[in-house]
């Protein structure tokens, strides 16, 4: 059963959520077909909804939006089905409401049912050839359906491509909103991106100049995309959460759908370049800091990061910022993220 409230006498979800949660795109699938788009769910938790080709007509962008690659972080599930439902209503009126191509995809939705993070490894670090023992996991099963749809989505695309990844960070951080973006993404998508991302109100951009397995940085790598993980506040419980904290993301995600210019431009997000990445090696990996620490804590250098038998992190520039520390992940995983000011 999904996890839908905290205590016997929470409200109910709306029903929008609800069914998103569950993965139930009954009712949405039904409006955007009867408005003639060509709709599919080629997975569990997957709907592709496409628009009919026009000749002379610029490409559609193709928008692939997920949720709940981790089941705890429920804030984006509420936002995206708030929207989704919004526009299959409004298709109904104007078919051109929906303006892009667009795939959906609910993440662990397994997870999300047991109201969990994971149900044997993370996820969101499964978007890789080599998963060593994480192979046989529920979540490598997983990936590789989100993958193959993945590329069956954005097979014959045009070149105007996009990967939302959205997410809510477990630990409170100095930007309470930031991104992750691929270095690899061509200069003028990545623009485009990091623009959209100022009118969404995210307050800092890292720089990704190599993978962890991540979905965003996948569809990046693969499939010409502008991918990104947002991070959008913090992990809240589904139907409790204060989506007064997504408003402007929201809104530039309802625009991007819609083709139309954000309701408002936005401000030029901080730039991080990451610095080093935190591998831990083996049990005795220990971090230098606490657990209430929080994402972009500036350290000097020299200060240690972590210690691993005898490998020891510290900190080689002049400042660096700790970003998704986390001792607790698997051997072999990447347990932080030094970056550095680069505007």
């Amino acid at each position: 059963m999904t996890q839908t409230t905290s205590s016997a006498s929470a409200a109910p979800l709306p029903e929008a959520v609800r069914a998103l949660a569950e993965a139930d795109f009954s009712a949405v699938a039904g409006r955007f077909t009867r408005a003639g788009f060509t709709v599919a769910q080629p997975a569990d938790g997957i709907l592709t909804i496409k628009g009919p080709s026009r000749a002379g007509a610029p490409d559609r962008a193709s928008v692939l939006v997920s949720v709940g690659v981790h089941g705890d972080e429920t804030g984006p599930i509420e936002v995206v089905a708030h929207l989704l439902d919004a526009l299959s209503r409004d298709v109904a009126v104007n078919a051109a409401a929906l303006a892009v191509d667009l795939m959906l995809c609910v993440g662990n939705i397994g997870a999300i049912r047991a109201g969990k993070r994971f149900i044997d490894a993370d996820l969101n670090r499964m978007f890789r050839a080599e998963r060593g023992t994480l192979a046989g996991t529920a979540e490598a099963a997983r990936a590789d359906v989100m993958m193959a749809a993945t590329t069956a989505f954005f097979d014959g695309a045009g070149p105007d491509r996009w990967h939302l990844d959205l997410h809510t960070a477990i630990r409170p951080s100095v930007y309470p909103t930031f991104a992750i973006v691929p270095e690899l993404i061509e200069a003028g998508a990545r623009g485009r991106l990091i623009a959209w991302l100022g009118a969404a109100g995210i307050g800092a951009i890292i720089m990704n100049p190599q993978s962890a397995g991540t979905y965003s940085y996948y569809a990046s790598e693969h499939h010409g995309a502008a991918g990104t993980t947002v991070e959008l506040g913090r992990i809240g419980t589904l139907g409790q959460n204060d989506i007064g904290q997504f408003a402007e993301a929201a809104q530039a995600l309802d625009a991007l759908l819609r083709g139309v210019a954000p309701a408002s431009a936005g401000h030029q997000p901080h730039i991080f370049n990451t610095a080093q990445q935190i591998i831990k090696l083996s049990d005795q990996f220990t971090m230098a800091f606490g657990r209430d620490t929080q994402n972009f804590t500036a350290l000097p250098q020299g200060a240690e990061i972590a210690r691993d038998g005898d490998t020891i992190y510290t900190v080689q520039h002049e400042q660096e910022y700790v970003v998704f520390p986390n001792p607790d992940v698997r051997v072999g995983l990447r347990a932080g993220l030094m970056v550095v000011r680069a505007s």
